[in-house]
Order: C-alpha cells, then sequence, then structure tokens
C-alpha cells in the first residue's frame, strides 16, 4: 500500500519515479484553483504534502485533509505553513535548512554583477547589431559596501564571496548581533542602507519582516546604490521598488523573488534599471537534489515511526 503524497510544486523529471520507489503516490495541486477543489475522495487519502515557503498550507487546507500527517516544506523557508495550526492537530512539519545556501549565494553575486555591469542590456543591444553603442562605462563592484539584511548561512556565504572575491566591506542587519562576527552589525536596516551600496535581502519571509525593506530604506539607499532580493518578495515593498527605479532614486535592483509570484507588476516590465529572474536562485542540479533528498528522507522517517531530520524550529 502506497502513501498519497500532495505536490504543490512541478518535480523534475528524475523525482517523480524516485518518490514512487520510496513507497508514495503523487497527486499534484500547483495551482491555487487546484489547491482549493481537491476532490474529497482524494483528500480523505492524503497524508503528506510537499510545498514551498511561499505557498504553505493554512489551517483551512489542513482542515480539509482529515488524515494529513506530515508537511515537507523543500527549501529553507515555511512561512506561509500555518505552524502553530499543525502542532495544535499533531501535523509533523519539515523544512530544508541548508539544502541550497551555496545556489543561492552564487545567485545573489550574478545578480549584483548583471545589474551593476548592465549585462541584460548589453547582451540585447549586441544582439541588435549594437556593437558599439553597447560600449558604455559602467560601475564595477570591487572594494564596495554590500549590506546584507539577514546574516543567516546564506548570507553568510554572500558576504564571504563579496569580501573574498571583490574585496568589498560587509555590513549586516539582524535582529541582535551575531557572536564573534567579523562584520560590522547595524541595529536598524535604515542605517544599513545608508551606508551600503548594495543592500542584499536574505532574510526570511513572514510577518515580521513584510516589506522591511520600503520606500523610506530605498530612499536612505541613495541614488548610486542597488538593492537585490534573492528572499521572499514580501520582504520588499514592490510600490515602493518601482517608484525608486523609476524616478532614479536608487541605481537598479535585482530581483529573484516578487510578492504575488509569478505575476510581475507591470510598472516593473518597461524599467531598464531592474533584473528579474523567476525565482531561481535556490535551484541548481545539486541544491535540487540536496532538497529532494532530504524530504524523501523526512517523509521515510516519518512513516516509519522515526523522528524527523529537519523539523521547523517551534
Amino acid at each position: 500500500m502506497t502513501i498519497a503524497l500532495l505536490c504543490h510544486v512541478e518535480l523534475d523529471p528524475a523525482y517523480p519515479t524516485r518518490y514512487e520507489s520510496a513507497g508514495f503516490t503523487l497527486h499534484y495541486a500547483t495551482t491555487a484553483a487546484s489547491r482549493a477543489s481537491i476532490p474529497p475522495e482524494l483528500a480523505e487519502q492524503i497524508r503528506a504534502v510537499l510545498t514551498i515557503g511561499s505557498i504553505g498550507l493554512s489551517a483551512d487546507e489542513m482542515d480539509g485533509l482529515p488524515n494529513l500527517e506530515i508537511i515537507c516544506a523543500q527549501g529553507v523557508g515555511f512561512e506561509q505553513i500555518d505552524t502553530l495550526a499543525a502542532a495544535q492537530r499533531g501535523i509533523a512539519v519539515t523544512h530544508g535548512p541548508g539544502t541550497n545556501n551555496s545556489a543561492v549565494a552564487d545567485h545573489a553575486l550574478a545578480l549584483m554583477l548583471a545589474v551593476t555591469r548592465h549585462i541584460p542590456q548589453m547582451d540585447a543591444a549586441v544582439r541588435r547589431g549594437e556593437w558599439t553603442k553597447s560600449r558604455s562605462n559602467v560601475p564595477g563592484m570591487s572594494g564596495k559596501k554590500v549590506g546584507i539584511v539577514g546574516l543567516g548561512n546564506i548570507g553568510e556565504q554572500i558576504a564571504l564571496r563579496c569580501e573574498g572575491g571583490f574585496n568589498m566591506a560587509v555590513g549586516y542587519h539582524n535582529r541582535r548581533p551575531l557572536v564573534d562576527s567579523p562584520w560590522r552589525y547595524f541595529d536598524q536596516i535604515i542605517a544599513l542602507a545608508q551606508w551600503a551600496d548594495y543592500l542584499v535581502v536574505a532574510t526570511p519571509g513572514g510577518k515580521g519582516t513584510t516589506k522591511l525593506a520600503d520606500a523610506e530604506v530605498l530612499q536612505a539607499l541613495g541614488e548610486n546604490g542597488f538593492l537585490i532580493n534573492i528572499a521572499r518578495g514580501s520582504v520588499v515593498d514592490s510600490a515602493a521598488v518601482i517608484s525608486s527605479l523609476e524616478l532614479k532614486q536608487i541605481a537598479g535592483a535585482a530581483l529573484d523573488v516578487l510578492d504575488g509570484e509569478p505575476a510581475v507588476p507591470a510598472g516593473m516590465l518597461p524599467l531598464s534599471n531592474l533584473v528579474l529572474t523567476p525565482h531561481i536562485a535556490g535551484r541548481s542540479p545539486e541544491a535540487v537534489d540536496n532538497m529532494m533528498s532530504l524530504v524523501i528522507q523526512n517523509l521515510t522517517a516519518h512513516f516509519a515511526g522515526q523522528p524527523v531530520l529537519t523539523p521547523v524550529p517551534r
């Protein structure tokens, strides 16, 4: 007898077979509409859910799955999972800390270079035959100052790449300073933005960080500053970003995540000082394999009556 697993995300081709080999039957609900209309006979069968932090699972959705035992977030984030409701119902919740840190940090540096050196614009110009016109002077990153909002595991890897690879000064903002950190601590995000040339958002999502990078922060970042977001779209005020870019109040922005994704705010589309990628920072062959392997390990442990490997913090 296989275990019914409801999957909120599309899986890469190699992984459905791995889940099936581990004893799970996959049922997909990858859109809001499909998640809202799960047939009752299927809902009765579901014992596990695979989701991501930005989709999550609400208390009402849990109520609609009467035999649910475990929710697995495939990445580190779990902000849209109602963990309190899950605990009250005795439902285990796991996530994937450390599975994609390197991929996200690499992508953050790629975004920083792309928006600084105008890589997308120059690529497009060359393809239009505008070789000479595309050869403008653009800034460099070396020796600049990077401010990291959220110096967790990913933020630390970004800091190491910036300091070691580009000789950048590093500052950070957390709720409290980290013991023995070699980098400068700012107790206010606005002070960090005023100091930095690059403001990199790497903090978890959730109610406590909603629109943390707002119009006031962007004004503090200033006309020579760049905003980079590889965290969650909810942490950045999208309307404030659009206005700041339109008015040239900041030099540029590069966003891998958007509030309300996959919908892209119409005001972002014509902006030449904005680089967008489709929430792929955490995706590399190695990272995806790490995430999926950990999910399967957590599921297998749970249904074998053993403790899960990576429960979410209570």
